[in-house]
């Protein structure tokens, strides 16, 4: 190899990911941002993909019935869906002493809710896991 061949073959080797971050930090105007601060932002991305939402018809069901969406029981239902994912669960039943979430892991979502008078004799279909918190 010529000592040309050399030099071009290197101007070609760049750091795995280093044109994908050059670009990312191009693309959101971050070029000065510190490690720090792009490190916190994806680590609020991540988190926010791990949020669990309502569907429609769960905040309805939520509002119908009051069931009071606290901090605690939020971070119960999320706490109770990572180890549901953990496991490979697709459907699940969490339940507590006053209600039922049916979640949905892959897409993180409360499909509905049952309170306790209405889980008496009822019947939970297309669910592959259940979650007692």
């Amino acid at each position: 190899m010529t000592e040309t061949n050399k030099i071009n073959v290197m101007q070609r080797i760049q750091p795995a990911g280093t044109n994908a971050v050059s670009e990312a930090l191009r693309r959101n105007n971050l070029q000065g941002a510190s490690f720090e601060t792009l490190l916190q932002e994806q680590l609020n991305k991540n988190s926010q993909l791990h949020q669990l939402q309502f569907s429609k018809h769960a905040q309805e069901r939520v509002d119908q019935r009051g069931i009071e969406l606290t901090d605690d029981l939020m971070s119960s239902l999320n706490s109770a869906v990572s180890k549901a994912r953990a496991k490979g669960a697709r459907d699940v039943a969490i339940i507590d002493a006053k209600q039922v979430f049916i979640v949905n892991i892959p897409n993180n979502m409360v499909i509905t809710t049952i309170t306790d008078n209405e889980m008496k004799e009822n019947v939970f279909t297309n669910i592959d896991s259940a979650v007692i918190i």
